[in-house]
């Protein structure tokens, strides 16, 4: 059955179900996914995957219930939606929501760009794989190397007993590759970002991502790097690269601004934040050079799409601007709880998952500087690329953060690499260091295919672009002190 075809049969369907609540809705989707590895020149075997179901849910009087099945006959439909509203009568009265809730009705439809062109077949992505995992293995220092290409579809349909029909197909795309050397007794690893290049798109993400020429790319570099000394210690200034500065953003801004997590819905599982609600409005997060958004319309972006899962319309919206902190990342529901304004954030890993509070595309918005200027206003410092390891509190507060590669920045030139760079910091005062922010020749667009939260657990694909950025007087060691 063609994708189409099923939308609509999902679609006659919702018409014959009967529901006696205030709101109601069904959340349909269809994720097919394909992977390709190969390491140190032999293919695994490929990964093939269909996930399809959907979701009810139902608001009424307060309650809310949801049910999920992969029974996706009229009959089965109906008995999901059966099922949720007896958890939203079950939970009328007791629940954190207001006694009436405001759903939106939402029509429209998106697809990812180069979804109408062929996508590359399993045996070209092989083929590239293949390539770049030879191209990696040159040198017998080289222990370990691999490349990898998982291309995924995705059909979402969202209904409302009121109207409410939106229609989003999506293609993502996320080559990956990594060398790993070994000599001397010290072992060092070079990726593609940290897997951080993922977008939306077609045949031409591959060309973005200089996937091919990656093998040996990565090779030489972990050979620098394992012969390379350890990274200094000492309070220096910091030049992050955009593939660092995703998890910079990730970590000490994204998931302390949740909004579920500040009212206090993640405490048992992953912690909550140290942003409290009225902070908002006059909270001194950054530097005046600091502005970040909050922006799921960049077609290519990993996390873009027009609505959220609960029809929320995407605009984009900043967050922190000039430094100053304006709005959390919370959707429809927790707005309405909070009484805060918010973004079209709530999001949902599957069908058999209900939509929370979650990051997109989270962005820290281009500068006017020059990576050259940057690097010629620093004295003493550290230039560092692509993360290796983190480490935040429970509240996303006290962090330290490991990269990949470092090279050293004296009076104003670009020195020797050095390997196992770290640098540590508290988030509420990090982001007020910022002296310099890269414009757009800094400006990359990367992401994570999978962002933890949530009981039990969604991994969701979330975006993130950045420039480059300097921040001054930042604690620096190495991995061996």
């Amino acid at each position: 059955m063609q994708k189409t075809d099923m939308l609509d049969l999902i679609h006659q369907r919702f018409k014959q179900l009967k529901s006696d609540a205030a709101f109601w809705s069904l959340r349909f989707v269809d994720e097919r996914s394909r992977y390709v590895s190969v390491r140190q020149n032999v293919a695994d075997a490929p990964r093939l995957a269909r996930d399809c179901g959907a979701m009810l849910t139902v608001y009424d009087r307060g309650g809310y219930g949801y049910a999920a099945t992969a029974d996706l006959s009229t009959s089965g439909l109906q008995g999901a939606l059966d099922r949720a509203g007896e958890w939203a009568r079950a939970t009328a009265g007791s629940s954190v929501l207001p006694p009436a809730v405001s759903m939106p009705h939402p029509r429209g439809a998106r697809e990812s760009p180069g979804t109408r062109e062929t996508p590359p077949t399993s045996r070209e992505l092989l083929d590239l794989a293949l390539a770049e995992s030879a191209a990696a293995g040159f040198d017998d220092r080289i222990v370990d190397w691999h490349a990898s290409i998982e291309v995924a579809e995705a059909d979402h349909l969202l209904l409302t007993n009121q109207g409410g029909d939106v229609r989003q197909h999506f293609r993502f795309m996320v080559p990956d590759a990594s060398a790993t050397a070994h000599a001397d007794g010290e072992t060092q690893t070079r990726t593609m970002s940290g897997r951080g290049f993922c977008r939306q798109g077609g045949r031409k993400v591959l060309d973005d991502a200089s996937f091919v020429g990656a093998g040996r790319r990565l090779a030489e570099e972990a050979l620098t790097l394992v012969h390379a000394p350890n990274c200094p210690a000492g309070t220096m200034d910091v030049l992050l690269m955009p593939d660092q500065m995703m998890l910079q953003i990730h970590e000490s801004i994204g998931h302390p601004l949740e909004l579920d997590r500040i009212l206090g819905d993640e405490r048992n599982y992953a912690g909550t934040s140290f942003v409290t609600p009225d902070m908002f409005g006059s909270y001194r997060y950054g530097s005046d050079l600091l502005d970040v958004s909050f922006d799921p319309t960049h077609d290519e972006e990993y996390a873009s799409y027009a609505f959220d899962d609960e029809g929320a319309a995407a605009t984009k919206t900043l967050l922190i601007e000039r430094g100053i902190l304006q709005r959390p990342l919370g959707g429809e529901l927790s707005q309405q709880r909070a009484g805060l304004p918010g973004v079209a954030n709530t999001r949902a890993c599957s069908w058999n998952r209900p939509p929370i509070d979650r990051m997109a595309n989270l962005n820290v918005e281009p500068g006017e500087s020059t990576l050259p200027e940057m690097i010629a206003a620093i004295g003493h410092g550290i230039l560092m690329q692509t993360n290796l390891s983190w480490s935040i509190d429970d509240s996303r507060n006290k962090f330290q953060f490991g990269c990949e590669w470092g090279q050293l920045i004296e009076d104003g030139k670009l020195a020797g690499v050095v390997r196992n760079p770290n640098y540590r910091g508290v988030s509420a005062t990090f982001w007020r260091s910022l002296k310099m922010v890269g414009d757009r020749s800094t400006f990359a667009m990367l992401g994570t295919p999978t962002c933890g939260k949530g009981e039990p657990n969604q991994g969701i694909r979330v975006g993130h672009a950045s420039p480059a950025c300097v921040f001054a007087d930042v604690s620096v060691f190495g991995g061996e002190q």
